[in-house]
C-alpha cells in the first residue's frame, strides 16, 4: 500500500488547527476561527430522574445573556462529576482544571462564582472581558448550551453541548475536578 505523506500530512495540519481553532484561541489572532463541526449527540442519560431543588439566590445574568433554550434549567438536573470528567474530555485541547495553567483558554479551576474574564494572566476577548457575567451553575448551564449566543462576540468557537444532563455532568465536575 503506497501513502501519499502530503496528503496526509495536510489532512494531521488541517486536524491540528481544527482542534487549537475549538475554543477560539487565546484572542491573539484576528482572523477568524473555521467553522465547527458539531459532533454527535450522544444518547440522553435515561436512568437519572431529574430533581425538583429550590433555585438558589445568584446573580441575574447581565443583558448579553441569551435566555436558555428549550426552557430547560440547572436546577431540573443533578450532575454527576464522574460523567462531568467524560464531558470534559470535549474541553481538554483547550482548557485545563488546574490552577493557574492555561493552553489555548484559560483554566477552569474555581470557575463556578468567578466573574468572566478575570484571570489576570490570560488575554480574553473584548467581549468575554467585558460582559460582567458571574459564572454561577445557572449561567454556565445556558452559556455551555450556545456560548456565542450568551456572549456575543466571543472567540471561543465550542458549538456548545445540546444536551442538558451534559451540561450538569461537566458542572458538577468544574465544581470539584479532583
Amino acid at each position: 500500500m503506497r501513502f501519499d505523506t502530503k496528503r496526509l500530512t495536510l489532512a494531521m495540519a488541517s486536524a491540528f488547527a481544527f482542534t487549537l481553532a475549538a475554543c477560539g484561541g487565546s484572542g491573539e489572532s484576528s482572523a477568524p476561527a473555521p467553522a465547527a463541526v458539531p459532533a454527535a449527540e450522544p444518547a440522553p442519560v435515561e436512568d437519572a430522574a431529574p430533581v425538583e431543588a429550590a433555585p438558589a439566590e445568584s446573580p441575574a445574568p447581565t443583558e448579553a445573556a441569551a435566555p436558555a433554550a428549550g426552557g430547560t434549567d440547572f436546577t431540573s438536573y443533578t450532575g454527576d462529576a464522574a460523567k462531568g470528567k467524560r464531558v470534559f474530555a470535549q474541553c481538554m485541547a483547550c482548557h485545563t482544571v488546574q490552577e493557574g495553567r492555561h493552553n489555548v483558554g484559560p483554566s477552569l479551576y474555581g470557575i463556578v462564582g468567578r466573574e468572566s474574564g478575570t484571570i489576570p494572566d490570560f488575554k480574553y476577548s473584548d467581549a468575554n472581558q467585558n460582559s460582567n457575567v458571574i459564572w454561577t451553575e445557572e449561567n454556565l448551564f445556558t452559556y455551555l448550551e450556545k456560548p456565542t449566543e450568551y456572549i456575543p462576540g466571543t472567540i471561543m468557537a465550542f458549538p456548545g453541548l445540546r444536551n442538558p444532563q451534559d451540561r450538569a455532568d461537566l458542572i458538577t465536575y468544574l465544581k470539584n475536578p479532583a
